[in-house]
Protein backbone atom coordinates (compact mmCIF):
# COMPACT_ATOMS: atom_id res chain seq x y z
CA UNK A 1 0.00 0.00 0.00
CA UNK A 2 1.11 3.78 -0.43
CA UNK A 3 3.35 5.35 2.12
CA UNK A 4 4.86 8.61 2.51
CA UNK A 5 8.39 7.50 3.60
CA UNK A 6 10.18 9.64 5.59
CA UNK A 7 7.54 12.03 6.62
CA UNK A 8 7.90 13.37 10.03
CA UNK A 9 4.74 14.66 11.71
CA UNK A 10 4.27 18.60 11.96
CA UNK A 11 2.07 21.54 10.82
CA UNK A 12 -1.85 20.94 10.87
CA UNK A 13 -3.25 16.96 11.61
CA UNK A 14 -6.83 16.27 12.05
CA UNK A 15 -7.73 13.74 13.84
CA UNK A 16 -11.46 12.36 11.63
CA UNK A 17 -14.68 11.14 12.99
CA UNK A 18 -16.26 7.72 12.40
CA UNK A 19 -19.49 7.57 11.12
CA UNK A 20 -21.87 4.34 12.39
CA UNK A 21 -25.05 2.80 11.17
CA UNK A 22 -27.85 2.26 13.82
CA UNK A 23 -26.55 -0.98 14.33
CA UNK A 24 -23.34 0.37 15.42
CA UNK A 25 -21.55 -0.96 12.37
CA UNK A 26 -19.24 1.44 10.14
CA UNK A 27 -20.86 3.66 7.94
CA UNK A 28 -18.04 3.06 5.58
CA UNK A 29 -19.89 5.66 2.87
CA UNK A 30 -20.05 8.68 5.04
CA UNK A 31 -16.44 7.57 6.65
CA UNK A 32 -15.17 7.59 3.06
CA UNK A 33 -17.27 11.18 1.92
CA UNK A 34 -15.98 12.78 5.59
CA UNK A 35 -12.54 11.52 4.30
CA UNK A 36 -12.81 13.25 1.70
CA UNK A 37 -14.00 16.35 2.91
CA UNK A 38 -11.54 17.33 5.56
CA UNK A 39 -8.74 16.41 3.21
CA UNK A 40 -9.69 18.41 0.65
CA UNK A 41 -8.47 21.07 2.86
CA UNK A 42 -5.62 23.26 2.18
CA UNK A 43 -2.85 22.98 4.36
CA UNK A 44 -2.65 19.99 6.40
CA UNK A 45 0.14 17.96 6.92
CA UNK A 46 -1.57 14.59 7.48
CA UNK A 47 -4.58 12.80 8.72
CA UNK A 48 -5.12 10.75 11.71
CA UNK A 49 -7.63 7.41 12.15
CA UNK A 50 -7.57 4.84 15.15
CA UNK A 51 -7.71 7.58 17.33
CA UNK A 52 -9.59 8.75 20.76
CA UNK A 53 -12.21 10.62 17.67
CA UNK A 54 -12.84 7.41 16.27
CA UNK A 55 -13.36 6.11 19.21
CA UNK A 56 -10.49 2.95 19.00
CA UNK A 57 -11.68 2.04 22.76
CA UNK A 58 -14.88 0.97 21.33
CA UNK A 59 -13.31 -0.57 18.09
CA UNK A 60 -12.28 -4.21 17.84
CA UNK A 61 -9.10 -4.81 15.92
CA UNK A 62 -10.66 -5.82 12.95
CA UNK A 63 -12.45 -2.29 13.13
CA UNK A 64 -8.66 -1.10 13.43
CA UNK A 65 -7.44 -2.24 10.08
CA UNK A 66 -11.21 -1.36 8.35
CA UNK A 67 -10.49 2.28 9.35
CA UNK A 68 -6.98 2.23 7.93
CA UNK A 69 -7.74 0.09 4.91
CA UNK A 70 -10.89 2.74 4.01
CA UNK A 71 -8.64 5.92 4.69
CA UNK A 72 -5.67 4.10 2.86
CA UNK A 73 -7.51 3.72 -0.37
CA UNK A 74 -9.69 7.03 0.11
CA UNK A 75 -6.99 9.74 0.49
CA UNK A 76 -4.17 7.50 1.12
CA UNK A 77 -2.11 8.78 -2.06
CA UNK A 78 -2.92 12.27 -1.47
CA UNK A 79 -1.82 12.85 2.49
CA UNK A 80 0.37 10.91 4.89
CA UNK A 81 -2.13 8.51 7.59
CA UNK A 82 -1.00 8.55 10.97
CA UNK A 83 -2.25 5.34 12.91
CA UNK A 84 -3.23 5.07 16.11
CA UNK A 85 -1.77 2.56 18.59
CA UNK A 86 -4.20 1.63 21.46
CA UNK A 87 -1.86 -0.14 24.07
CA UNK A 88 -3.80 -3.24 24.48
CA UNK A 89 -2.36 -5.52 21.52
CA UNK A 90 0.01 -2.70 20.73
CA UNK A 91 2.61 -4.48 18.97
CA UNK A 92 0.16 -6.28 16.71
CA UNK A 93 -1.55 -2.88 15.71
CA UNK A 94 2.05 -1.54 15.23
CA UNK A 95 2.63 -4.32 12.69
CA UNK A 96 -0.30 -4.00 11.01
CA UNK A 97 -0.14 -0.19 10.16
CA UNK A 98 2.81 -0.75 9.03
CA UNK A 99 1.81 -3.26 6.28
CA UNK A 100 -1.51 -1.06 5.98
CA UNK A 101 0.68 2.13 4.57
CA UNK A 102 0.85 4.26 7.56
CA UNK A 103 3.19 7.10 7.47
CA UNK A 104 3.65 7.10 11.32
CA UNK A 105 1.87 5.90 15.02
CA UNK A 106 0.11 7.73 17.57
CA UNK A 107 1.60 5.77 20.79
CA UNK A 108 -1.14 5.92 23.23
CA UNK A 109 -0.09 5.29 27.23
CA UNK A 110 -0.70 1.63 28.46
CA UNK A 111 -3.85 1.88 30.36
CA UNK A 112 -2.32 0.48 33.48
CA UNK A 113 0.20 3.37 33.77
CA UNK A 114 -3.05 4.72 35.90
CA UNK A 115 -1.52 2.62 38.47
CA UNK A 116 1.72 4.05 38.27
CA UNK A 117 4.31 3.71 36.00
CA UNK A 118 8.06 3.83 36.18
CA UNK A 119 10.71 5.45 33.36
CA UNK A 120 11.73 1.42 32.72
CA UNK A 121 8.14 0.64 31.72
CA UNK A 122 6.99 3.59 29.57
CA UNK A 123 10.60 2.92 27.72
CA UNK A 124 9.93 -0.63 27.05
CA UNK A 125 6.89 0.08 25.47
CA UNK A 126 8.12 2.51 23.07
CA UNK A 127 10.96 0.11 22.64
CA UNK A 128 8.90 -2.95 21.56
CA UNK A 129 7.07 -0.54 19.64
CA UNK A 130 10.16 0.86 18.06
CA UNK A 131 11.08 -3.27 17.48
CA UNK A 132 8.26 -3.89 15.82
CA UNK A 133 8.24 -1.24 13.27
CA UNK A 134 10.28 1.60 11.57
CA UNK A 135 7.74 4.17 11.36
CA UNK A 136 8.24 7.40 13.37
CA UNK A 137 7.09 7.49 16.90
CA UNK A 138 4.50 10.43 17.87
CA UNK A 139 4.28 9.80 21.88
CA UNK A 140 0.82 10.79 23.39
CA UNK A 141 1.44 12.75 26.57
CA UNK A 142 -1.57 13.07 28.92
CA UNK A 143 -2.07 15.42 31.69
CA UNK A 144 0.13 13.62 34.43
CA UNK A 145 -2.59 13.85 37.22
CA UNK A 146 -4.01 11.08 34.98
CA UNK A 147 -1.20 8.59 35.71
CA UNK A 148 -0.74 8.05 32.02
CA UNK A 149 1.71 11.03 31.59
CA UNK A 150 5.18 11.10 30.93
CA UNK A 151 7.44 12.63 33.37
CA UNK A 152 10.13 15.22 32.18
CA UNK A 153 13.29 12.68 33.10
CA UNK A 154 11.02 10.02 31.15
CA UNK A 155 9.88 11.86 28.58
CA UNK A 156 13.82 13.06 27.78
CA UNK A 157 14.90 9.35 28.27
CA UNK A 158 12.04 8.34 25.52
CA UNK A 159 13.28 11.17 23.29
CA UNK A 160 16.68 10.09 23.57
CA UNK A 161 16.75 6.20 23.74
CA UNK A 162 14.09 5.72 21.35
CA UNK A 163 15.26 7.27 17.84
CA UNK A 164 12.07 6.94 16.03
CA UNK A 165 10.15 8.85 18.66
CA UNK A 166 9.91 12.20 16.05
CA UNK A 167 6.72 13.94 17.90
CA UNK A 168 4.34 14.28 20.86
CA UNK A 169 1.07 14.85 20.69
CA UNK A 170 0.79 17.53 23.71
CA UNK A 171 -2.27 17.34 26.32
CA UNK A 172 -0.27 18.12 29.24
CA UNK A 173 -3.03 20.45 30.45
CA UNK A 174 -0.63 22.64 32.28
CA UNK A 175 0.94 26.24 30.38
CA UNK A 176 4.38 26.29 32.10
CA UNK A 177 4.69 22.53 31.53
CA UNK A 178 3.56 22.91 27.69
CA UNK A 179 6.12 25.57 27.30
CA UNK A 180 9.00 23.81 28.38
CA UNK A 181 8.09 20.83 26.53
CA UNK A 182 8.17 23.48 23.35
CA UNK A 183 11.25 25.01 24.16
CA UNK A 184 12.94 21.75 25.58
CA UNK A 185 12.51 19.01 23.05
CA UNK A 186 12.38 20.92 19.50
CA UNK A 187 15.68 22.02 20.38
CA UNK A 188 17.31 18.06 21.37
CA UNK A 189 20.13 17.25 18.97
CA UNK A 190 17.59 15.42 17.07
CA UNK A 191 14.23 17.23 17.51
CA UNK A 192 11.07 16.16 18.76
CA UNK A 193 8.07 18.18 17.51
CA UNK A 194 5.63 19.25 19.99
CA UNK A 195 1.93 18.95 18.08
CA UNK A 196 -0.07 20.71 20.29
CA UNK A 197 -3.81 18.71 21.09
CA UNK A 198 -4.83 22.06 23.72
CA UNK A 199 -7.99 22.49 20.98
CA UNK A 200 -9.98 24.75 23.89
CA UNK A 201 -6.76 26.72 23.71
CA UNK A 202 -5.22 26.71 20.79
CA UNK A 203 -4.21 30.35 19.50
CA UNK A 204 -2.34 30.40 22.94
CA UNK A 205 -0.50 27.21 23.03
CA UNK A 206 0.49 27.77 19.01
CA UNK A 207 2.00 31.12 19.94
CA UNK A 208 4.50 29.17 22.20
CA UNK A 209 5.97 27.57 19.60
CA UNK A 210 4.30 24.28 18.84
CA UNK A 211 5.62 23.09 15.27
CA UNK A 212 1.90 21.80 14.50
CA UNK A 213 -1.09 20.37 15.95
CA UNK A 214 -3.17 17.27 16.37
CA UNK A 215 -6.54 17.87 17.23
CA UNK A 216 -10.15 15.73 17.24
CA UNK A 217 -11.75 19.33 16.44
CA UNK A 218 -9.88 19.22 12.64
CA UNK A 219 -12.97 16.67 11.77
CA UNK A 220 -15.11 19.72 11.85
CA UNK A 221 -12.91 23.02 11.70
CA UNK A 222 -9.65 21.97 10.06
CA UNK A 223 -9.81 24.95 7.34
CA UNK A 224 -9.92 27.33 10.32
CA UNK A 225 -7.03 25.80 12.08
CA UNK A 226 -4.86 25.28 9.45
CA UNK A 227 -5.35 29.58 8.62
CA UNK A 228 -5.03 30.05 12.01
CA UNK A 229 -1.37 28.09 12.27
CA UNK A 230 -0.35 30.20 9.13
CA UNK A 231 -1.23 33.13 10.44
CA UNK A 232 0.40 32.50 14.04
CA UNK A 233 3.67 30.77 11.82
CA UNK A 234 3.91 34.20 9.60
CA UNK A 235 3.68 36.05 12.62
CA UNK A 236 0.19 37.88 11.77
CA UNK A 237 -1.15 38.01 15.51
CA UNK A 238 -4.03 40.38 14.19
CA UNK A 239 -5.14 37.56 11.68
CA UNK A 240 -4.73 34.88 13.92
CA UNK A 241 -6.66 36.92 17.15
CA UNK A 242 -9.69 37.00 14.07
CA UNK A 243 -9.88 33.74 13.36
CA UNK A 244 -9.36 32.29 17.38
CA UNK A 245 -12.73 34.35 17.76
CA UNK A 246 -13.75 32.43 15.59
CA UNK A 247 -13.23 29.01 16.62
CA UNK A 248 -13.72 29.71 20.46
CA UNK A 249 -17.47 29.21 20.45
CA UNK A 250 -17.37 26.18 19.19
CA UNK A 251 -14.12 25.04 21.46
CA UNK A 252 -16.69 26.19 24.33
CA UNK A 253 -18.91 23.67 23.28
CA UNK A 254 -16.83 20.70 22.07
CA UNK A 255 -14.55 21.21 25.09
CA UNK A 256 -17.46 20.83 27.88
CA UNK A 257 -17.49 18.73 31.17
CA UNK A 258 -17.76 15.61 30.23
CA UNK A 259 -15.12 15.72 27.88
CA UNK A 260 -15.45 12.39 26.96
CA UNK A 261 -18.27 13.85 25.07
CA UNK A 262 -16.39 15.80 22.84
CA UNK A 263 -16.23 13.65 19.73
CA UNK A 264 -19.68 12.63 20.53
CA UNK A 265 -20.44 16.52 19.87
CA UNK A 266 -18.54 17.07 16.95
CA UNK A 267 -20.73 14.27 15.18
CA UNK A 268 -23.72 16.45 15.83
CA UNK A 269 -22.13 19.25 14.48
CA UNK A 270 -21.21 17.79 11.17
CA UNK A 271 -25.02 16.51 11.43
CA UNK A 272 -26.02 19.75 11.97
CA UNK A 273 -23.76 21.48 8.80
CA UNK A 274 -25.06 17.93 6.46
CA UNK A 275 -21.77 16.47 6.40
CA UNK A 276 -23.22 13.35 7.97
CA UNK A 277 -26.26 11.88 8.04
CA UNK A 278 -26.74 10.91 11.76
CA UNK A 279 -24.84 11.18 14.96
CA UNK A 280 -24.53 7.73 16.52
CA UNK A 281 -22.02 6.67 18.74
CA UNK A 282 -21.05 3.31 20.31
CA UNK A 283 -21.42 2.56 24.09
CA UNK A 284 -20.80 3.46 26.65
CA UNK A 285 -21.24 7.10 25.10
CA UNK A 286 -25.03 7.72 25.03
CA UNK A 287 -26.51 10.86 22.28
CA UNK A 288 -26.23 13.86 24.09
CA UNK A 289 -29.34 15.85 24.69
CA UNK A 290 -31.43 18.23 22.38
CA UNK A 291 -30.39 21.22 24.49
CA UNK A 292 -27.23 20.63 24.19
CA UNK A 293 -27.65 20.29 20.26
CA UNK A 294 -28.63 23.67 20.02
CA UNK A 295 -25.65 25.08 21.76
CA UNK A 296 -23.82 23.16 19.05
CA UNK A 297 -25.76 25.04 16.81
CA UNK A 298 -25.29 28.26 18.08
CA UNK A 299 -21.75 28.28 18.32
CA UNK A 300 -21.67 26.85 14.64
CA UNK A 301 -24.02 30.22 13.92
CA UNK A 302 -20.90 32.49 15.72
CA UNK A 303 -17.81 30.82 14.02
CA UNK A 304 -19.48 31.09 10.81
CA UNK A 305 -20.17 27.99 9.81
CA UNK A 306 -24.23 27.92 9.77
CA UNK A 307 -26.28 30.59 8.44
CA UNK A 308 -28.01 31.75 11.60
CA UNK A 309 -31.63 31.35 9.81
CA UNK A 310 -30.77 27.25 10.32
CA UNK A 311 -30.70 28.31 14.17
CA UNK A 312 -34.42 26.47 14.41
CA UNK A 313 -33.58 24.05 11.78
CA UNK A 314 -33.83 19.95 12.66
Amino acid sequence: MPRHVNYVPHGVIPAVLLPFNNDLAIDEASFRRHLRDVASVEGLSAITVNAHSTEVGSCSFDDQRRVLDIAQDEIGAELPLINGIWADGSLEAARMATQGGASALLVFPPAPFTLGQSPQMALAHFKRIAEATDLPLIVFQYPLATGQGYPKDTLLKLCEEVPTVRAIKDWIGNVPHHEWHVRTLQNLPRPVNVLTTHSAWLFSSLVLGCNGLLSGSGSVIADLQARLFRAVQGNDLAEAKRLNDRIEPLMRVFYADPSVDMHNRMKEALVLLGKLPRAVVRPPLVKIERLEIMRIRQGLIEAGLLDKNARDAA
